[in-house]
């Protein structure tokens, strides 16, 4: 193997999947498609593949058939960074999803956010950046 061969290759990445699986698929394509609004990339029967935005999508895959199990605590967080996080807070509101946190503001982090959560727990933070950052 030679040096050229141990690089990463360089043409790009085609799309970016974060995969979350469930026990009830339905509900949770409900959920992406009916109050997050996100369309049906790609559909691959027990697995979901809905475009977020540009190059970024999230997979939501039936536990039953894929390479992970579904866990009841969650270790992963969808963010969904906005330009107008208090338009979706609003919308959040009046949908009444699960899970929703009171808006918040990192100075650390340089954001204003809120989280919700998905039909089976994912938790879901919207953000806007302050400005500088």
């Amino acid at each position: 193997m030679t040096a050229q061969d141990t690089k990463r290759p360089e043409d790009g990445i085609v799309l970016a999947i974060t995969f979350q699986y469930y026990r009830d698929l339905p509900r949770a394509m409900a959920f992406y498609e009916d109050i997050l609004g996100l369309t049906l990339a790609i559909d691959q029967g027990w697995s979901k593949i809905y475009r977020i935005d540009g190059q970024a999508h999230v997979g939501l895959v039936d536990e039953s058939r894929g390479m992970q199990n579904w866990a009841e605590q969650k270790t992963v967080q969808l963010c969904l960074r906005v330009p107008d996080v208090d338009a979706w807070y609003s919308w959040a509101k009046f949908r009444e999803v699960n899970g929703l946190t009171e808006m918040f503001d990192s100075t650390e982090l340089g954001i204003r956010a809120f989280a919700m959560n998905d039909p089976e727990g994912y938790q879901i933070e919207v953000q806007t950046a302050k400005t500088g950052h």
